[in-house]
């Protein structure tokens, strides 16, 4: 038997393709706590889709940016302050809210590069409280990955799980109170 390998540099979801097809055994080499300038992948709008119901693995239907646009002008016309909390980078961030026009929507974008630690360490989480003087349990944080929904609900936050898929939460140490399947759903919330 003869063995080749390659190396290749390519977006993780084309990877984890190859690994469900067994097509590829696959030594992963994460540029997670790597600076990768110029080196992140922004698919085009037109070729977003949501994760396939069905199969889990094919694309489902087209993602539209209407309805977030929709909930987040309505909580903006409501005052609520909008940010963004991420373990991306600053530039990475202004870059994706620069190209889907949200500019006027967030107040503040939260990046760990502030505190130098990536979430769910409660310094990233510390960092909208400590601006606006707030209490933890002020905050609804959303995300649709469970790990970040248990390290914003443990830390204090109303966390909100966005389960678009229908998928089963993690087997973690906090589960949310709150699922929604889609962003309007969020309005009945806050």
């Amino acid at each position: 038997m003869c063995e080749i390998k390659y190396h290749v540099k390519l977006p993780i979801f084309i990877a984890r393709q190859w690994i469900r097809h067994r097509t590829a055994n696959v030594n992963e080499y994460s540029a997670r706590y790597s600076i990768l300038d110029k080196e992140f992948y922004i698919p085009a709008k037109d070729q977003l889709s949501a994760q396939s119901t069905s199969n889990r693995q094919g694309r489902g239907d087209l993602i539209t940016g209407e309805q977030a646009d929709e909930v987040l002008k309505i909580l903006k016309e409501k005052n609520y302050k909008l940010g963004i909390l991420s373990n991306g980078t600053p530039a990475l961030l202004n870059e994706l809210i620069e190209s889907n026009n949200l500019k006027n929507i967030f107040d503040d974008v939260f990046s760990i590069e502030e505190v130098g630690i990536y979430k769910p360490s409660s310094k990233v989480y510390d960092l909208p409280i400590k601006k606006y003087n707030i209490q933890k349990d002020e905050v609804a944080f959303l995300s649709a990955n469970t790990w970040d929904v248990s390290g914003g609900g443990n830390y204090g936050y109303n966390s909100i799980w966005v389960n678009r898929n229908k998928n089963i939460f993690d087997n973690l140490d906090y589960k949310p109170s709150n699922e929604i399947n889609n962003l309007k759903q969020l309005l009945d919330l806050v």
